[in-house]
């Protein structure tokens, strides 16, 4: 896998696309030798189960567990650190963690726990977990989200989980942005897993998921977070830690120039997708007829957008998204499908800034 691949699958067998996204990747092959140590690094920033929009689904943990002792890996922990107030164990209980632990024979190591030690990140010392640090092989498991300080939070911020409680309390006076660019100079970020199923619009805490029912794969953790601002109807400027993190050498965010690997087509039905309140405020814009997860929910994500802006005040035509609009005609279509509407924004799916932008120009 090269550094500017983007692998996507979508689906509702999570643990099945965990393996075809490592597969592809050939994670196994990266790793070398089965002697080594490899972590897997969820997002556990609050004990709340994974629906909520918050934190990692534990069928992801157990494709990439099976996948890697499939190979003859068998070194392998869970490791996280959740957040200052919140307790990890009980984390690791709320997302069904143990459960993976024991069936499979994996330690969950708490970093809250952990003794730590200095590290030099390109000009900052920054205090790292020594057990995180000490891994030959990370796989980042980020949650796709939003979040209210730093606008959106993926696999970049993930890595605060690997340093201690001190030290997030220091990242918090420092503004967060810089210091999350340079921690990532240091951390491991060997290979990302993106849980996009379904991740919260605005909180890290969760309470407001939009169903994606997408898994990613990325071995650049800055292109990561570039794509994750295009899903959700963001700039990069809006994010200054991921501009800092390109200009200190982690990665790159020329999302433009990606080589995405699209590993199926979403099938998922308009059925499946879970509605809040506020979902459903948005959705009231819609006018949906058997769309995919993928297409609805960047839909969902550029109408918040453009609430956040004050722009749908002026209201919207109801906006077509779906198959079942396939040959047939509308004023105002989203996605592909909806081509014989009298405007449309082609894309399966089209980014959340795309629609944004689209919906924007032409009727607000």
């Amino acid at each position: 896998m090269n550094k500017n691949d983007i692998i996507i699958i979508h689906g509702t067998n999570y643990k099945e696309m965990a393996i075809q996204v490592l597969e592809q990747a050939d994670v196994a092959g990266a790793i070398g030798d089965t002697e080594k140590s490899v972590a897997l690094k969820p997002n556990l920033v609050v004990a709340a189960h994974p629906s909520g929009g918050a934190t990692t689904h534990s069928e992801l943990l157990a494709g990439v567990i099976e996948y890697l002792q499939s190979h003859g890996f068998f070194n392998l922990s869970i490791m996280e650190g959740s957040w200052v107030g919140d307790v990890t164990t009980s984390a690791f209980s709320a997302a069904g963690y143990g459960e993976i632990s024991r069936k499979y024979h994996v330690p969950l190591i708490d970093l809250q726990k952990d003794s730590y030690t200095p590290h030099e990140a390109k000009g900052m010392k920054i205090n790292l977990c020594d057990k995180a640090a000490a891994v030959d092989y990370m796989i980042n498991m980020p949650v796709l989200k939003g979040h209210c300080q730093t606008t959106v939070t993926c696999a970049l911020k993930n890595n605060k989980g690997i340093i201690p409680n001190v030290e997030k309390r220091k990242f918090h006076t420092m503004g967060l942005h810089k210091p999350i660019a340079h921690l990532n100079v240091i951390a491991p970020n060997d290979f990302i897993l993106v849980d996009n199923i379904c991740g919260d619009l605005d909180f890290e805490e969760g309470g407001n998921p939009v169903t994606m029912n997408r898994v990613l794969g990325f071995r650049d953790p800055v292109l990561c977070d570039s794509y994750v601002c295009d899903c959700m109807g963001y700039s990069v400027d809006d994010v200054p830690y991921i501009r800092l993190a390109e200009q200190l050498g982690v990665g790159s965010t020329d999302t433009a120039h990606a080589n995405f690997i699209y590993l199926n087509e979403d099938q998922a039905g308009r059925g499946r997708f879970k509605m809040t309140r506020r979902v459903q405020n948005l959705a009231k814009y819609a006018d949906p007829k058997d769309a995919c997860s993928a297409c609805y929910g960047s839909l969902i994500y550029a109408l918040d957008r453009l609430n956040d802006s004050g722009s749908l005040k002026k209201g919207l035509p109801p906006i077509c998204i779906g198959q079942g609009y396939k040959g047939q005609t509308g004023e105002i279509g989203v996605g592909q499908c909806t081509c014989g509407c009298s405007k449309f924004l082609k894309g399966c799916p089209p980014k959340a800034v795309d629609i944004a932008a689209f919906l924007k120009e032409n009727w607000i």
